[in-house]
């Protein structure tokens, strides 16, 4: 049977208020008692009912963190840093994966009415401001991310045609002239690629180099396998370039493995950038370097608007950047 608060007042012999206000974090209680209390729930395994906890708070302490897929190593770091930001505030995380398609992320907005959760971070791959506006459950929501969001749901995002010019024009610094970029979904474009690609361009415009549409090179999916392969092609195929801007650092280590199976030198014969900077980037061969954006930083305020929300802010929606740094390392050095 399932260990009520009742008995782990019993076992810690105090009385059940007291084992309630150790578990809502209440601020009024002596360390030693706290203590106690905590030895109680730990040698029990006792697990706060969340439905309870809602009826006794109005709160049920989880939060929803809802993105396409957890094996994406982007995905993968947002959760660990969303997770710890949220146990910094006396919350804990579910994740809930919309597989990157329509259906999916109209499931996850739409069906967390179920109160488990007190409020919601979403980061949608399709869905337009009008279909969220249309489907969200009347929960509060934070959206990540460059897919528009209503105006009157706070979202954060890192300026990605910016970025991505921060990372164009890297590359042209090292004197390049014939730049590709990796990543130009073959399937159709998300809104990340279409930035991306944006500021590219801009960069490139920028330098006085014409945006060459055959530098764009297709992959059939977000994946470092589909970006073997499509380097692969583009090279065999006898596509002449000196500099790549890959959409995200799966694309990028795809990249340098095409290259490195034909022999062409990184950085020397082709510069190389990523995006998102996980942590196998300073592991590959050569070591890569990739477009930061601050995730412990949007994880902070993306935790501090949606806690306001449930708290009972009602404002407008706040649309904010999320600082990003270009890390240099031996893919495309720092050039002095």
């Amino acid at each position: 049977m399932a260990v009520r608060l009742q008995d782990v007042a019993e076992y810690a012999g105090v009385s059940m208020k007291t084992v309630s206000n150790v578990v809502r974090d209440y601020p009024h209680v002596s360390p030693k008692m706290r203590e106690r209390v905590q030895k109680a729930i730990d040698e029990l395994g006792y697990r706060p009912n969340v439905m309870g906890r809602r009826l006794a708070t109005g709160r049920t302490g989880l939060l929803a963190l809802a993105f396409a897929d957890v094996r994406i190593p982007y995905f993968a770091e947002l959760a660990r840093v969303i997770a710890d930001a949220a146990e910094e505030r006396g919350y804990r995380v579910l994740l809930e994966q919309t597989e990157g398609t329509l259906d999916g992320e109209r499931a996850v907005v739409s069906a967390s009415e179920s109160g488990l959760v007190d409020g919601m971070l979403f980061q949608p791959n399709l869905m337009n401001s009008t279909e969220l506006a249309q489907n969200r459950a009347d929960i509060p929501l934070v959206v990540l991310g460059e897919n528009a969001a209503p105006l009157t749901v706070d979202q954060l995002m890192v300026d990605n045609v910016a970025a991505a010019r921060t990372a164009t024009a890297h590359v042209i610094a090292h004197g390049r002239r014939r730049i590709g970029f990796v990543g130009h979904e073959a399937g159709g474009l998300t809104r990340t690629s279409t930035l991306r690609i944006a500021g590219y361009q801009q960069a490139l415009e920028e330098a006085g180099i014409t945006p060459d549409p055959g530098l764009l090179i297709s992959t059939a999916a977000i994946s470092a396998s589909s970006a073997v392969a499509a380097v692969g092609d583009a090279l065999d195929a006898g596509l002449q370039f000196d500099g790549l801007v890959c959409r995200d650092d799966l694309a990028a280590i795809g990249a340098l493995r095409a290259l490195h199976e034909r022999g062409v030198r990184v950085p020397q014969d082709v510069v190389v950038t990523g995006w998102d900077d996980i942590p196998m980037t300073q592991v590959t061969y050569p070591s890569l370097t990739s477009i930061a954006p601050d995730l412990k930083a949007l994880a902070s305020r993306a935790m501090d608007m949606l806690l306001e929300r449930v708290a009972g802010y009602d404002g407008m929606g706040r649309h904010e950047l999320v600082p990003y740094t270009l890390v240099t390392r031996e893919s495309a050095p720092a050039v002095f």
